[in-house]
């Protein structure tokens, strides 16, 4: 079911002075794809996410559900949450603690007045679905902190939704049970082929989970794409920077050649796969994330985007050192291979992939 969403704006009132919370939101959410809204806190991510479901009235604006009108600020239209057709999975989770697995399962479904042998069925099959088979007699608060995420999945899936959202259910889960969960949620949602709106500010969930991710900061759009093209391709320095650690380097363009596009920085020339002509002599930042920045002991012989370093930082943190190289005046991070013999102090040489040196703007 698809989510089109026209020029949504939520203002509120802090300490007697308009905040907009949403501003002009134009977006549409492909139909049984799981869509991420990632940003910081504060950025209307889980406002836009209460506005869908009809827990928050929008001020302007029309939210439309497949074909379905559900709000519309021209037209006078706003459907309670409960005629929307929509599931949700909260942060909290949410269960009932007086309740058993079953009876918190079925309990949406009791009082839509579902028959009680629909109602056995269908909590049945959807407790099968999240592999919690023989649960259903236990009580709530026996589970651990995952089984009770599967409950809260199964209760907005047993009304059979036509879309579940979820506003950072894995928050409250310690990082190996997270990285499980993770893997288990996308596996549910793809088999389900159901449209899913999720909200985070957690790169790693956005990045392993989403089809598509909606970057958001203060009330706005960013940028929007595959989690792909979102960690190697934005060309936003507020996007690169959110999603994964990256280093900037100032400098302008010098050249435009017919496959890159060449910078003049505070390291020298930098060399760039060319996405498109940019005005000699503009002032650009070069972005490139550790891990496509090759260190040697010698110099590589590559020619271009090579350059003489000094290492003045090793934390090791098992699968690689996190270190930091200085090139004149500008510091580097970098991740160096734990089997490369180096030390603070030490000089190497560093390589940086043209392919992933982004050109990036504010």
């Amino acid at each position: 079911m698809e989510i089109t969403i026209r020029n949504l704006c939520k203002n509120y009132v802090v300490e007697g002075k308009d905040f907009a919370a949403l501003d002009h939101i134009a977006l549409t959410i492909p139909a049984n794809k799981i869509f991420t809204l990632l940003g910081p806190s504060g950025c209307g991510k889980t406002t836009l996410l209460r506005c869908i479901v009809g827990l928050e009235a929008p001020d302007a604006g029309e939210i439309i559900i497949g074909d379905e009108v559900v709000f519309s600020s021209q037209k006078g239209i706003s459907l309670a949450p409960e005629k929307r057709g929509l599931g949700m999975v909260f942060q909290s989770y949410a269960i009932w603690p007086h309740m058993t697995v079953f009876d918190n399962v079925a309990y949406p479904l009791q009082t839509r007045k579902v028959p009680k042998e629909e109602i056995a069925e269908r909590v049945e099959k959807t407790l099968h679905f999240v592999q919690l088979d023989g649960f259903g007699k236990r009580p709530a608060t026996k589970l651990s902190g995952g089984q009770q995420q599967r409950v809260a999945l199964a209760r907005a899936l047993a009304a059979e939704p036509k879309v579940i959202l979820f506003d950072e259910p894995l928050s409250n889960l310690d990082a190996k049970l997270r990285e499980e969960t993770r893997k288990e949620l996308r596996r549910f949602l793809t088999e389900l082929a159901i449209t899913a709106v999720y909200v985070t500010h957690d790169r790693l969930e956005a990045l392993s989970l989403s089809d598509k991710i909606a970057v958001m900061k203060s009330g706005k759009i960013v940028e929007i794409g595959t989690p792909w093209e979102i960690y190697f391709d934005s060309d936003r320095r507020f996007v690169a920077d959110f999603i994964g650690r990256v280093n900037f380097i100032e400098g302008s363009v010098s050249e435009n050649g017919q496959d890159f596009t060449a910078v003049s920085s505070s390291i020298g020339r930098i060399v760039c796969e060319k996405k498109k002509d940019y005005p000699v002599g503009e002032k650009v930042t070069v972005g490139i994330r550790p891990e496509f920045i090759e260190t040697c002991r010698a110099d590589p012989g590559k020619g271009e985007n090579t350059f003489r370093g000094k290492i003045e930082s090793l934390v090791f943190v098992g699968d690689v050192w996190e270190a930091e190289a200085r090139i004149g005046d500008t510091l580097l991070v970098l991740r160096i291979d734990p089997t490369l013999p180096v030390a603070g102090g030490d000089e190497i040489f560093l390589h940086l992939n043209r392919r992933y040196c982004s050109l990036l703007f504010n």
